[in-house]
């Protein structure tokens, strides 16, 4: 194989083509004898361009101007030869053309990664409301360009930590419109994170050399996740409520709490989600929407209860669906409404019963972590452990049985040595 290559560069103008002897300007890069045409969007009068010396003849302004951009290019040009031979790849007048206008590897800018990041990544493998977040992110990206940086896109190769850091601070003072506070902390590390992805999916493709986010660290704010005791979540099923709408929310709530399904995933299920597990008995499988990671639930006698409660219920003979069907808006102001009634002091929203599920229900009740995992449909358990850290009733249960089992082994030491 060479290990060296040919390289030039010279102007030249399409005379044969000019109009109203109005020429074309061309930068002709030639490697190993192959060679390629790149416009420069440039014109010059035939009879003032010098054949011999590839520039425009003469010292007024016009040609000066003419001339001195004709170097930039030839400057620019041999740049890119060098930075590619440096990298010790393949060189190409093509390669060398494509990394001049812009659309080589090297050249790529933010929009384009995030143009890529959308249509070949998340456009058919991520549920809607992960892409919705990814545009949310990408919005603000464009915002703070505009405001910050006073442009609409920058090459890859400028993203660096003070970049991150200015990203941050912006989104700390941003105020979005309609919201009552600005951007709580945690929610600014979201957005980050999303531009994280993006950004090492750039890396691994080899568009930028190096990344920017090495030295980065997230910082969350530690919230405990709230959930329904034992003593609120039988308040709250035993409930007589004046109205079927919100006897339907309180429903909908508690079989959330006894199965972990998240709204989506409720909304989603018929009739044919109900399958015989290895048991024997009633299990819910499906997956979820948003990661589809797939989900087996065993049915829980109130859970049983209440899909028996609206098998011919006339709102899913309309649907077909397991449970009735009710907006995630509707559902969360309607729990304001079921809160008020119950006497519960928390802010109720449907997730919470997820959260009920992994806590009151599960964890609390002596159910390993690790099955606690598997049914929720988290695709790391480090995600279930956040539950884990509020439960302080099973800590104590725990300790109260490793005290008991000390004090066993004491007591069976001191009856050997007598």
């Amino acid at each position: 194989m060479k290990t060296s290559n040919t390289f030039s560069i010279l102007f030249w103008i399409n005379a044969s083509r000019a109009i109203n002897k109005e020429a074309e300007i061309y930068a002709r890069v030639t490697v190993n004898q192959k060679r390629v045409n790149i416009s420069l969007k440039r014109k010059v009068n035939v009879d003032q361009w010098d054949v011999a010396k590839k520039r425009v003849k003469g010292h007024s302004a016009a040609a000066k101007q003419i001339n001195q951009y004709l170097d930039q290019v030839y400057t620019k040009l041999f740049q890119i030869y060098q930075d590619l031979k440096f990298q010790e790849i393949l060189i190409t007048a093509e390669l060398i053309k494509a990394n001049y206008t812009g659309e080589g590897e090297q050249s790529k800018s933010l929009m384009n990664l995030i143009e890529y990041h959308h249509t070949q990544k998340i456009k058919h493998t991520h549920a809607k409301g992960s892409i919705r977040n990814f545009g949310v992110t990408e919005s603000y990206l464009a915002k703070f360009l505009r405001k910050t940086k006073k442009t609409t896109d920058i090459y890859l190769k400028e993203l660096d930590f003070k970049f991150l850091c200015d990203f941050e601070s912006y989104l700390s003072s941003y105020w979005p419109v309609g919201h009552p506070r600005a951007m709580a902390q945690n929610t600014i590390i979201k957005h980050i994170q999303r531009l994280r992805k993006m950004v090492t999916l750039a890396y691994h493709m080899e568009w930028i050399s190096k990344d920017p986010f090495v030295r980065w660290k997230p910082i969350f704010e530690r919230k405990e996740r709230e959930f329904l005791s034992d003593n609120e979540l039988s308040n709250l099923e035993n409930f007589e409520f004046p109205t079927e709408r919100l006897d339907r929310v309180r429903d909908l709530f508690v079989f959330s709490c006894y199965t972990g399904i998240s709204y989506v995933d409720i909304m989603n299920l018929t009739a044919h989600n109900i399958l015989k597990g290895i048991d024997g008995n009633d299990w819910i499988i499906t997956k979820r929407q948003k990661t589809n990671v797939p989900v087996k639930v065993p049915l829980l006698n109130k859970a049983e209860e209440l899909i028996e409660k609206y098998r011919n219920h006339p709102m899913t003979q309309v649907t077909g669906s397991l449970l009735p069907i009710i907006t995630n808006e509707k559902l969360n102001q309607y729990l304001k409404e079921v809160m008020f009634y119950v006497g519960i002091k928390k802010n109720l929203t449907f997730h919470m019963a997820r959260h009920t599920f992994a806590t009151t229900v599960t964890l609390s009740n002596g159910v390993p972590i690790e099955t606690v995992s598997k049914l929720l449909g988290h695709s790391k358990i480090s995600t279930t452990q956040i539950y884990a850290k509020v439960i302080e009733r099973k800590v104590s249960d725990d300790m109260k049985l490793l005290k008991e089992k000390l004090n066993a082994n004491n007591n069976e030491r001191d009856v050997k040595s007598s």
